[in-house]
This record gives structure tokens, C-alpha cells and sequence, in this order.
């Protein structure tokens, strides 16, 4: 087995990606939220540990095991592009260095980190210069290779765009390369998973699934929305006009596509909406979205259900790096200088090392 410590947990979005493909195992795991860690435990046991990462010593903390990956979604909401985005100097922004930490106190062979694409603007680029150069410098070095990633051009009924760090540790020779999209409009590529296509039976699952009670006013509201449209479908002139600062208010899906991104807060209108029925989406309906099997059960209230959902990964859309990352541990690859690979990345200018980013 592949021995996993998973950080930034959440509910386990990430964790079930990588368990779905067999061979992976998450032996340790942390989160602050404390329904957050009652759901990952119902589903991964009881190997979370619930607190503050920044007051756990992975060097001295001998009830930490050692591992062979480590995983992770750092907070987001300070790269955000939806928000504010102070990036490293927001509250949260430096919250990657406890990843650092744990990657520096374990040297696994590998990490994913998954954070949102405004990560790769922030802060004028620098805030992504410094997570890679502060990953590449723990010893003995880390070939670090970040990628945008689209997670409906992997079988997620959502068009979601993340990046996903990925860490090589140099002395184990493994060339990784982020893997290509599955699903798409090309050639050779499977088509998109629809948003049609996920809600297909939902109405029989049994968890997680109420639905909201609304206004009568908001509900003439989301009637006035076509399928796919939002707040903008309504004439400025309606009394049923509604001012929205963002493309989510009164977002309403289409079924013949994957669904715009799910998000995990927000005020009124931007639950996300069905269509042809005139409602907010159930959490179970939004977890569909973002691929989670029926017998996944969230644990708390409706609103913090839906946090945990909006903020987790979507567990089909890391299927591809999970398998692409397999034979690291079983030693069936073709060993390469990575050292040599680590110091030319290093002396490569960051603008040329930024199209790596964004470009297969």
C-alpha cells in the first residue's frame, strides 16, 4: 500500500480521488473544522486529527507516521479570484508553509497541493514563485511542477479550474508529467460528463439531499432565469431585478453541459439552482456535481454541508495524476537524472517557467 498523510482535509475529497484508484491509503490526516472531521471520519476511520495544523510538530510529534505521499488543499480563500486576494499577506496565505513543513519533517516521495487558479496571479506572480522555490529548496530537493487544471476535462460534471503542485523528491528519478485531459470536445477524447448525466436518479438518494425552503419572490426570481442564465437574464427595469457582484448569483445549470464551478459560501443566490424546477440545488445534487458517490455522507448542518462540498475536490477529477503517480511507488519507471532536471528549473527565468504552468 501507498501510505498517504492528508492536510487541509476537509471532508476527504482529495483522499477518496487517490483511494478510488486502488493501492492508496490515507494513515493520518488534519483538519480544523470539526464537521469536516466527523465526515472524513465516517468514510477513512478515525485517523484524522481535529485542531490547529501550525500548533502540530511534524518533526517531533511521533505519532505522525512516516509516508510516501503527502496530500493537501491549502486555504484558498486568500488567492481567491472570486474575493479579496491578498495572497501571501492575507491571513490565511502562509498557511502553505505547514504543508513545507510536513514535506520538509517526512521527505515523501512525492505531494500534490491543490489551491485555486487566482494562486497563479497573486500577488503580481510572486506568491507562486515563492511556493515553488520554498518546496524545490527542502532537501534533498523537490522537482516542483504545477499545472492548471480543468477538472470537466477529466470526467467531473463541472467546469472547475484548480492548479495541483506537484513534488518530486530529486533522488528517486521519477519524470513525472502532468497527464492530458480525458474528456473534451477532440479527437480521441471521451465526451464531458453533463450535468444532465449526474442528476440522473438523484432524487432516490437518501442523504443529504433535502431541499431548501425559499421565498415566494425568490422562487419568481429563478422562474425568471433560463436554463443556464443567471441574475443578468432579468431586465433591469423588473421588479424581480436582482444586483449581483458575481457570476454565481442566481446561477442556474444547464443539463447538457458540466455545471459552472460549485461554491462553498456565499449570501443569497448563490446556492446554484436546478433547472427545469424552480429551487436551490440539494447538497446532494451539488455533490453529484463535484462527483461524489451516493453513499458519501456529509455530516452538519445544510449550510455547512454545502461548505464542505464547495471547498473539497472533486474526487473523479484527480483520478488521472493518481494513476499517473503509481508506478513512483512500486518502482516500475525508467529512472532519470532528476537532479539535473531540479537545477535547470532552478536557473530557468520564472517566465519561461510559468508557460510550463499553464501549458502541457
Amino acid at each position: 500500500m501507498i501510505d498517504v498523510l492528508s492536510l487541509f482535509s476537509g471532508c476527504g475529497g482529495l483522499d477518496l480521488g487517490f483511494e478510488q484508484v486502488g493501492d492508496y491509503h490515507t494513515v493520518w490526516a488534519n483538519d480544523f473544522k470539526h464537521e469536516a472531521c466527523e465526515s472524513f471520519k465516517m468514510h477513512f476511520g478515525n485517523v484524522i486529527r481535529e485542531g490547529d495544523i501550525e500548533a502540530i510538530d511534524p518533526y517531533n510529534d511521533h505519532t505522525i507516521p512516516n509516508c510516501d505521499l503527502i496530500l493537501g488543499g491549502f486555504p484558498c480563500q486568500d488567492f481567491s479570484i472570486i474575493w479579496k486576494q491578498p495572497g501571501l499577506n492575507g491571513s490565511r496565505g502562509n498557511l502553505y508553509k505547514s504543508f513545507l513543513r510536513f514535506v520538509d519533517a517526512k521527505k515523501p516521495k512525492a505531494f500534490v497541493a491543490e489551491n485555486v487558479k487566482g494562486i497563479l496571479t497573486a500577488n503580481g506572480k510572486k506568491a507562486i514563485k515563492q511556493i515553488i522555490e520554498d518546496f524545490q529548496n527542502i532537501e534533498p530537493g523537490y522537482v516542483v511542477i504545477p499545472h492548471l487544471y480543468d477538472f470537466a476535462n477529466y470526467g467531473v460534471p463541472e467546469y472547475r479550474e484548480r492548479v495541483l503542485i506537484v513534488g518530486i523528491r530529486s533522488d528517486t528519478g521519477f519524470d513525472f508529467h502532468h497527464p492530458r485531459p480525458t474528456h473534451g470536445n477532440g479527437d480521441g477524447l471521451l465526451p464531458f460528463v453533463t450535468v444532465g448525466d449526474a442528476f440522473r436518479g438523484v432524487e432516490k438518494v437518501p442523504f443529504n439531499n433535502e431541499h431548501l425552503k425559499i421565498k415566494a419572490r425568490t422562487e419568481k426570481v429563478i422562474s425568471l432565469i433560463p436554463e443556464g442564465g443567471n441574475f443578468t437574464s432579468i431586465p433591469q427595469d423588473s421588479p424581480y431585478y436582482v444586483k449581483g457582484m458575481i457570476s454565481h448569483v442566481y446561477r442556474r445549470v444547464k443539463l447538457d453541459e458540466p455545471s459552472k464551478t460549485i461554491i462553498a459560501q456565499g449570501g443569497g443566490g448563490t446556492w446554484g439552482y436546478h433547472y427545469p424546477e424552480n429551487r436551490p440545488l440539494t447538497n446532494r445534487e451539488r455533490a453529484r456535481i463535484q462527483s461524489f458517490p451516493d453513499d458519501f455522507v456529509f455530516y452538519g448542518s445544510t449550510t455547512e454541508v454545502r461548505r464542505q462540498i464547495g471547498n473539497a475536490v472533486p474526487p473523479v477529477g484527480v483520478h488521472a495524476i493518481a494513476k499517473a503517480l503509481k508506478p513512483l511507488f512500486f518502482d516500475k519507471y525508467e529512472h532519470v537524472d532528476l537532479e539535473n532536471k531540479l537545477r535547470e528549473l532552478k536557473s530557468m527565468p520564472f517566465t519561461q517557467r510559468y508557460q510550463l504552468i499553464m501549458h502541457l
